[in-house]
């Protein structure tokens, strides 16, 4: 019996590379996909081993069911999912373009309701009982007026998640989440670079300090392993203890 096949989307860097990292040592043989394809080929790269890299646009339905057709016909059925790619946009809300809106939303949901289907119609034809994460964020609970779309597109994943956890529970396949807080990653990069900024966003985090990517897919590892085996329809919420604050003490 060969390796199972993960497939972790947005993974030519940040939490998605991280995750590829710690499935490939799980013992996956970790499909890594990303729409950067050169930044995709260093990340695979670096990582060696069991992980191959998959250009494609979680944007685009027809190159997400070209991605699980590709990966089927060259190494097999994927058997844990990390839907990790995503986009922020930021904008003020009144001037706030539909298409940046849309954009986000098509990346953030559409990508990850037509991903998880897809494989999830594989793992039924072919009884696998396999594992589903889904990238969510605090932003699904809690929200930052600059990034609508992203709080809107991350309270669908939470809410998408638990439908589709019902869904496919009958099949012996779960589907969570994970809801990261402040990590230390490309997407903080603004934050980082601005001590103000960094403060404020410390000042709300209990544990002080920025998470690490890594924290994040040992998460994500977690919900996809057999240790696991009785939690679906669940966001684990990574944060420092963010959500539990009210104010800044």
């Amino acid at each position: 019996m060969g390796k199972r096949i993960a497939l972790v989307t947005g993974a030519a860097q940040g939490i998605g590379f991280a995750c590829a990292e710690a499935l490939v040592a799980d013992g996956f043989r970790v499909v890594l996909s990303d729409v950067n394809a050169e930044g995709l080929a260093e990340a695979t790269a670096k990582i060696g081993g069991d992980a191959v890299s998959m250009v494609c646009d979680m944007s685009d339905v027809a190159a997400i069911g070209a991605l699980f057709d590709r990966i089927e016909a060259e190494i097999g059925p994927v058997g844990a999912l990390v839907n990790n790619a995503g986009i922020g946009l930021p904008g003020s809300f009144l001037e706030y373009p539909l298409e940046d809106f849309q954009k986000v939303l098509d990346v953030n949901v559409t990508g990850v309701f037509a991903a998880t289907q897809r494989a999830a119609q594989t793992m039924v034809e072919k009884a696998i009982k396999g594992a589903i994460v889904n990238m969510s964020s605090i932003n699904a609970v809690v929200a930052i007026p600059a990034i609508p779309a992203y709080c809107a597109s991350k309270g669908a994943v939470m809410q998408l998640t638990k439908a589709s956890s019902l869904a496919l529970a009958e099949h012996g396949i779960r589907v969570n989440a994970v809801g990261p807080g402040s990590i230390d990653t490309e997407m903080m990069a603004a934050v980082n670079s601005n001590p103000a900024a960094m403060q404020k966003a410390l000042s709300r985090t209990p544990l002080g300090r920025m998470g690490e990517a890594k924290e994040i897919a040992d998460a994500v590892a977690f919900l996809i392993s057999d240790k696991a085996s009785y939690i679906t329809g669940e966001t684990i919420y990574v944060d420092g203890g963010r959500l539990g604050q009210n104010y800044p003490v």
